[in-house]
């Protein structure tokens, strides 16, 4: 399966991931939403940062999946605390997912930048920031 994520452009993550300091990707809520229980080892995920860009700049492979929860407020902080040397968040990051009831960290491998290409959105929300795609080649403009 194929899954295409955007990324958070003010705190670098493209270049952090590209980089190899960020091996980890997060995503929580209230409650169970994408991708908790969607995503899998050996997933391809494209990025996209999120700023308007509209354009895949790298993609790696899942290698582990944790679907956490539900959690207290102290073992979502702690859960952060426990992998921040992969996730290399931010305050303000931190402070975004502090204390989700649902946690999902995703631990990559493989990560690679790829020449920039468009995906269509147009079967998906404009406030999603997880598109699970099944194969990018069905939304990569060409």
């Amino acid at each position: 399966m194929d899954h295409v994520v955007y990324v958070d452009a003010k705190a670098k993550e493209m270049e952090q991931l590209l980089g190899g300091s960020k091996r980890m990707i997060l995503r929580g809520a209230t409650g169970r939403k994408l991708p908790y229980g969607r995503v899998f080892p050996g997933d391809q995920l494209y990025f996209i940062r999120n700023n308007a860009e509209a354009q895949v700049m790298a993609r790696a492979r899942v290698s582990e999946v944790f679907n956490l929860g539900p959690l207290t407020p102290e073992e979502s902080q702690r859960a952060l605390d426990e992998h921040q040397v992969e996730l290399q968040l931010t305050p303000a990051q931190v402070q975004r997912w502090a204390g989700k009831r649902y946690l999902v960290l995703i631990r990559l491998e493989a990560v690679e930048e790829q020449n920039g290409f468009e995906i269509d959105r147009s079967a998906y929300g404009s406030m999603d920031d997880w598109l699970p795609v099944g194969e990018i080649d069905h939304v990569k403009v060409h």
